[in-house]
């Protein structure tokens, strides 16, 4: 049997601690080989060391003094922006291979479903957002058949799903789903939209999706459809909570429509038809709560490519 990849996680809050039921759960090629925090009393780090897993409260400093930082060969970092900064300015020197949980946007967009095997020798990727490991593969879908003129979003999650990271990325979030909803999904212009709704019982992730192009004729529109569903067939495999709300929507544009205000300056068609795709995402639940899927997306992303990563190291003998 091959030896399996170790893996640390820096950030022992909601979404690194979820991470870690999932890389012990769920893995096939990884074991966990550290969690660290800064909070000494975080339940993440407390449930890290009743399972035997090394910790340290020390932050990224703390990492590379633990006695089996030379065996950890990916690193995830649940932190926030900020942070990653600092953290993959000390780690990729020492050649870890980094998987972004946050919206830095170091290293290059990987939506799983999309564009991983563009990336698998990457030293640091970048996970984008949980709006975007949504939507932008329903974005590049719709853009394997037809050009999309414009592509927004709209990412509603419970307001108790969203932590103090969360909230401190909001702009982040705007910003880095928006780029990679072009670069990605393939959309001649983005953009991105959050919601934290405070409703009580707090609802499940919902994502609509919204894209501007031309398809004039029924084959057309069959075919957007068809590789909508794919797609979503597609990610749930990885995240299988991810489903669609209802049946893709394809409306035609009236000629009244001032839909030049959302195209890019130098866009020479205009659309015909917008494409309407209405999303659920329910969490597994291995330690958040059902309805935060907005955090269990983005875990079962990061778990899927360092999977990835590390099947392809056991099968050429080394990590790339």
């Amino acid at each position: 049997m091959s030896k399996k990849t170790k893996v640390a996680i820096i950030g022992s809050g909601n979404i690194g601690t979820d991470l870690m039921f999932k890389v012990i759960r769920n893995a096939k090629h990884l074991e966990m080989g550290a969690m660290v925090g800064i909070d000494p009393d975080s339940d993440g780090l407390a449930r890290a060391q009743r399972l035997g897993i090394p910790t340290t409260h020390e932050g990224v400093d703390g990492l590379v003094k633990l006695p089996n930082f030379d065996e950890i060969d990916i690193v995830f970092d649940a932190t926030s922006a900020k942070a990653h900064e600092h953290n993959a300015s000390i780690l990729q020197p020492l050649g870890k291979r980094m998987i972004d949980l946050t919206p830095a946007a170091i290293g290059p967009f990987v939506v799983p479903s999309v564009n991983l095997d563009d990336h698998l020798d990457a030293p640091n990727v970048n996970m984008v957002t949980c709006g975007g490991q949504a939507t932008i593969p329903v974005v590049a879908a719709v853009s394997r058949v037809t050009p999309v003129a414009y592509a927004e979003i709209v990412a509603s999650i419970a307001s108790k799903s969203a932590g103090p990271g969360t909230r401190a990325n909001i702009d982040e979030f705007t910003e880095t789903t928006s780029g990679a909803i072009e670069q990605v999904g393939g959309a001649r212009r983005g953009k991105a939209v959050i919601i934290l709704n405070p409703a009580e019982p707090p609802l499940m992730m919902r994502d609509t999706v919204y894209t501007l192009v031309e398809a004039p004729d029924e084959d057309t529109q069959e075919q957007i459809r068809l590789s909508v569903e794919k797609m979503v067939d597609d990610v749930s495999a990885y995240v299988p909570g991810y489903r669609l709300k209802q049946k893709v929507q394809i409306t035609e544009i009236p000629e009244s429509s001032p839909v030049e205000t959302l195209l890019a300056d130098d866009e020479e068609i205009r659309p015909t038809h917008q494409v309407s795709v209405f999303l659920e995402v329910e969490g597994a639940a291995h330690y958040l709560p059902a309805y935060a899927g907005n955090l269990d997306i983005m875990t079962s992303a990061g778990l899927q490519v360092a999977e990835r990563i590390a099947a392809r190291a056991a099968n050429e003998g080394e990590l790339a």
